[in-house]
Formats: structure tokens, C-alpha cells, sequence
């Protein structure tokens, strides 16, 4: 099995960690990643997700002739994910999607933690369209931008482990959704004081993959 991610923002070195992520998670599969050099370096509110569009629909074809079978957008805003599956001829699923996909089967009521307070409304809006309001106990924001919280620094993962704290407290959530591919390889480390499952929409994307296709 071959599963394409696109990144829709520019910066490879998160390109290289989705793919990381995604091949721990899914290690028969052979993946690859595919970056959006004319995107944004980081996608954060909806501005910055309808800049990055043009550049990963011109991605799409690029992973059908490099085998992919399965397309994932490694972004959670999902962004640009009903334009690339009107031009794919094949399975084209978002990490956001996945990770409510995933929360809806383990039946556990979510929070998602994600980075600033500009990409709220957009994952709410994405929240309410696909049918997981019910399921949805909070967005919550944690007011580190994209890149930061890529660092994985010892404060980065403070603040991530904070707001789950709060969302579990506060909001009533079972389970906390990392809303934002910079905190797909934070898991294991944020797991350590989490108190309640974490689901990661990278590491769900590729696990899902394999249903997406008669192999």
C-alpha cells in the first residue's frame, strides 16, 4: 500500500515528521510526503489555509503518478480537502477528519487542542459539517503558533498538557484530538500526563488508509 501525505504549508522539515509519524503508525505501508513550496510556512486561520489551496491541488496529481493509492492532507484544518477530492481518482481523507473518525469509533467524547485562537472558528465550522458536533466537547487554543509547538520544547509540552488538563476539568472531554500536525510526534511525550487517550489525526490517517482501498 502507498499513502501520499501534502503538506499544504512549506515547511519540510514538518513534512519529514508527518511521514515519520505516519510510518510508525502504519510500518507495511510505504509513505511518502509531499510539501506545498508556494504555501504558507505555517497554516493558521483560514487566510493562510485558502493561500495554500492552488499549490496542493497541483500536488494531487503529482502522488498519482508517484502510486499513491491513498491521498491525506497533513493539515487538521483539513484544508483544501473537498477541492482535492474532486480532482483525485482516488481515497483523498484529512488528518482533522481522521481524528474525529476516530474518536466517533472509540466512542469517546473529544476536545481538540489545537494552536492559535485564529484556527478555531475554521475547525468548528469543519467539526459541525462532518457530523461530530455531538461528539465535540471543546476547541481549545493553546496560543503557540504552528512552528513553536513543532520545537517540542519542555514548555511547548507544558502548555499542550495544560489545556488538555483544562479540557478534560472544564469541558467533560474523555479523550484530547491534537489539532495540529506539529503535535503528531509530541504524543508519547504528552501521553506521559495526559490522564486520557490522545489521538493524533496523522497516526489515525494512515490506520484508516487501509480501509480506503481493496488491498
Amino acid at each position: 500500500m502507498k499513502i501520499a501525505y501534502i503538506n499544504p504549508n512549506s515547511t519540510v522539515a514538518m513534512t519529514d515528521g508527518i511521514v515519520t509519524t505516519a510510518q510508525a503508525a502504519l510500518p507495511s505501508a510505504e509513505i511518502f510526503g509531499l510539501t506545498n513550496s508556494a504555501g504558507p510556512a505555517a497554516i493558521q486561520g483560514r487566510a493562510d489555509g485558502e493561500a495554500a489551496v492552488s499549490g496542493l491541488l497541483e500536488l494531487v496529481p503529482i502522488a498519482r503518478q508517484r502510486g499513491a493509492e491513498v491521498i491525506v492532507i497533513a493539515c487538521f484544518d483539513d484544508t483544501g480537502l473537498t477541492q482535492a477530492r474532486a480532482i483525485a481518482d482516488c481515497p483523498v481523507i484529512g488528518i482533522g477528519q481522521a481524528s474525529y473518525i476516530m474518536a466517533h469509533l472509540l466512542g469517546l467524547r473529544f476536545s481538540v487542542i489545537t494552536s492559535m485562537p485564529i484556527s478555531v472558528a475554521v475547525i468548528e465550522e469543519n467539526i459541525r459539517q462532518s457530523g461530530f458536533a455531538a461528539l465535540c466537547a471543546s476547541v481549545r487554543a493553546t496560543e503557540l503558533p504552528v512552528l513553536v509547538i513543532d520545537t517540542g520544547r519542555p514548555a511547548v509540552l507544558d502548555r499542550i498538557g495544560d489545556e488538555i488538563a483544562r479540557a478534560v476539568a472544564e469541558d467533560g472531554a474523555s479523550c484530547a484530538v491534537l489539532g495540529c500536525a506539529g503535535m503528531a510526534h509530541l504524543k508519547q511525550a504528552l501521553e506521559l500526563h495526559a490522564g486520557v487517550p490522545l489521538i493524533d489525526g496523522v497516526a489515525a490517517s494512515a490506520k484508516l488508509a487501509t480501509a480506503l482501498t481493496p488491498r
